[in-house]
């Protein structure tokens, strides 16, 4: 029984394919988020298995009827659920590679005022009723703020991570399989250390070491960050009216373009800095960090001029 009611042959079986996959090693952190809405999605259609034409109407579905970014990834869970019951159900059709390709259009980022990350921080405070997990979200979108993580980054951060006294962040097997330390202002460090003071007052027994802690005493889930920032967004009201809407990513963008900024505007020699920002950042090379010089229209005003009055000094 499942509250109150009888566990379906299809809950059944997504129990048994997340175990299986746990067992292999894999942590199927978004697909325990995902699968069993799609699960809920073929009940209550009356399918006892996968098809091609039930995964694709449940990954297009969009509560506001606009396209879903988080269709590709529904399609993933999707049909990794499918291989799996292919064995059981000879009937189950596994969706194909390619029906719902990621998108890879670039889109200009969201450059986030120093306001409105204040007011994403203080409508974290003020909407999720739940302390810790108010705390959790306020913390993490200033870490992600102050520290140009990746999102992927601060969810995987143990609390052994955390160099209180060096200020340092280790950054364990990043993007590129690399690990590198993330030096931390003093008033990131203090809002850290006042978070661990009340996650350990609140979870004082937590199943694993993350330094964050979702509602279910374990790592937060990428997913429900994405959905649970969303939110905060579009109740806090920022970058309403902007071309591009807000993204998580883009508090990335953000740090990296500021850094740049405060170069230019002080004078420093940026092309010499930036392989330090590079490293910050966890590029596999400088080139990569370049492209931020196209993510603001400022940068690019600044980066000309400095690049003029070179060229003058040259000729003259």
């Amino acid at each position: 029984m499942a509250g109150g009611r009888a566990v379906s042959a299809l809950e059944q079986h997504l129990a048994d394919y997340l175990q299986l996959r746990r067992s292999l090693g894999h942590e199927m952190a978004e697909a325990r988020w995902l699968l069993p809405r799609f699960v809920a999605y073929l009940d209550a259609h009356g399918s006892s298995t996968v098809t091609i034409e039930a995964a694709l109407d449940w990954a297009q579905q969009s509560p506001t009827g606009q396209p879903t970014t988080v269709g590709p990834r529904r399609m993933t869970a999707a049909r990794g659920f499918a291989r799996y019951l292919a064995g059981i159900y000879p009937g189950t059709e596994i969706p194909p590679l390619g029906l719902m390709p990621h998108r890879q259009r670039w889109r200009p980022p969201f450059i986030y005022s120093i306001a409105d990350i204040d007011a994403l921080m203080h409508q974290a405070r003020i909407s999720i009723r739940q302390p810790l997990r108010a705390a959790t979200y306020e913390t993490l979108v200033g870490l992600l703020a102050a520290g140009g993580l990746r999102i992927g980054e601060a969810i995987k951060l143990d609390r052994s991570d955390v160099d209180w006294s060096g200020s340092l962040l280790l950054i364990r097997e990043s993007k590129f399989g690399k690990s590198r330390l993330v030096p931390l202002h003093s008033t990131a460090m203090q809002a850290l250390s006042v978070y661990a003071k009340l996650r350990n007052e609140l979870e004082p027994r937590p199943e694993e070491p993350s330094f964050f802690v979702s509602q279910t005493h374990k790592r937060l889930c990428y997913a429900a960050v994405c959905q649970t920032f969303r939110q905060l967004v579009n109740d806090a009201g920022v970058g309403d009216g902007a071309p591009s809407a807000p993204r998580l990513h883009d508090l990335r963008h953000t740090f990296a373009v500021r850094s740049l900024l405060s170069w230019y505007r002080t004078g420093e020699d940026v092309q010499a800095k930036l392989p330090s920002l590079s490293t910050y950042l966890g590029h596999r090379e400088p080139a990569s960090t370049y492209w931020y010089l196209s993510a603001a229209p400022e940068l690019l005003s600044l980066a000309a001029a400095r690049q003029n009055t070179r060229w003058t000094a040259v000729r003259s």
